[in-house]
């Protein structure tokens, strides 16, 4: 069931290296130019000048890792950025195979550092957790004290996946990580369709919320393809699956970003902004995108049943939300003082702590 990582943006570093790599270096001035040959030279590396802003050096393949964090450590980001780097097995002139893999050095680097997703990909080493969304008007389990389940409205997806150690590593730092390394793409595609498999395994009978980085979408009329085919082989609906807007803070294309979800729309799909309230991106995008619902910050949340300030201004996102037809769901809550605030303030659908933590529902991948 599993979906092995493999496009055009995510072609494998290990292609680049060899027993005895030569690297090829275009730097964008001359002073970085001689930074990098100082470099090399403190490394008792033999540097070849091919032109007045290109050199080359040998380096064993038991090297590489420290040679590529010397090179990290000495150059500036905006120099690596601007930087080309590709390689030869020990050839110390360019054939066309090493030119068409001329890639930034900052995606190289970042790149070999992130050889442990695309092996992780590979081995369906991850999974998706699963935190319940409850109604607003639900009632209490007097067993356990504890909201009912027949109350659970929808389940929010959450992409967890393992390193070698089979230690389960933060989702922000690999989403980070692969953004820096071109891996976006592909790992949302990834996180995307191990939600709707994991869901459609655990038989959840709710709505699930899948998180959408909008800067991850490169070819959307695929994604929407890719995504819809994984929906049909798990026996799931399109309206059973909201794609909630993450990262809101990189949109920069909010017109691009409207006919994406246009397209998203008319395939069935609903739509969800995060973080709403967290800065003013969130709040016109909410008047831009006009989503089905919004999740309110968490920021915003936190302690609010003794914050009049905060209750002001979730009680103003809320109404403004209902005039135009979009249902809240408020996220982070920790303590039943903060869920029955919230239900005062007339929120749609309450998330958080208080109602279950993420979990796995069904493992269905072998793990190594």
């Amino acid at each position: 069931m599993g979906l092995f990582m493999w496009c055009a943006d995510c072609e494998d570093i290990k292609t680049y290296l060899y027993p005895r790599t030569r690297f090829f270096f275009f730097l964008p001035t001359l002073e970085s130019v001689s930074k990098l040959t100082k470099l090399c030279e403190s490394l008792s590396l033999e540097v070849m000048q091919h032109h007045s802003h290109s050199i080359s050096v040998e380096q064993s393949e038991s090297m590489v890792e420290s040679f590529l964090v010397a090179i990290f450590g000495e150059l500036q980001g905006p120099e690596r950025f601007n930087t080309k780097v590709t390689t030869t097995r020990g050839a110390r002139t360019l054939d066309f195979d090493a030119i068409s893999k001329i890639i930034s050095l900052d995606v190289f680097i970042n790149r070999y550092k992130s050889l442990w997703i695309i092996d992780s990909v590979a081995a369906n080493n991850y999974e998706t957790w699963f935190q319940p969304i409850v109604s607003a008007n639900y009632s209490m389990d007097q067993t356990n004290n504890s909201p009912e389940s027949a109350s659970i409205f929808a389940h929010e997806a959450l992409f967890r996946i393992r390193d070698q150690t089979n230690e389960i590593i933060p989702p922000s730092y690999v989403f980070s990580i692969a953004a820096k390394s071109d891996l976006l793409f592909s790992l949302d595609l990834t996180a995307r369709r191990s939600a709707i498999e994991h869901a459609a395994v655990a038989n959840l009978n709710s709505k699930v919320f899948v998180n959408f980085d909008p800067s991850s979408i490169y070819d959307p009329s695929y994604c929407l393809r890719s995504t819809a085919s994984a929906i049909a082989e798990a026996g799931l609906r399109c309206s059973d699956v909201v794609f909630e807007v993450t990262e809101t803070h990189r949109v920069h294309n909010v017109q691009q970003l409207k006919g994406i979800l246009a397209f998203y729309r008319e395939s069935g799909f609903q739509i969800a902004l995060d973080d709403v309230g967290a800065g003013w991106s969130g709040l016109n995008l909410l008047k831009d995108l006009m989503p089905d619902y919004i999740k309110i910050d968490m920021e915003l949340i936190r302690d609010i049943d003794i914050a009049v300030a905060q209750q002001k201004i979730v009680r103003h996102l809320i109404a403004s939300a209902k005039d135009n037809g979009i249902k809240v769901i408020a996220e982070g809550i920790e303590t039943q003082a903060e869920a029955e605030c919230l239900r005062e303030l007339q929120a749609d659908y309450l998330q958080g702590f208080y109602f279950g933590r993420p979990e796995l529902k069904t493992p269905i991948y072998p793990k190594p």
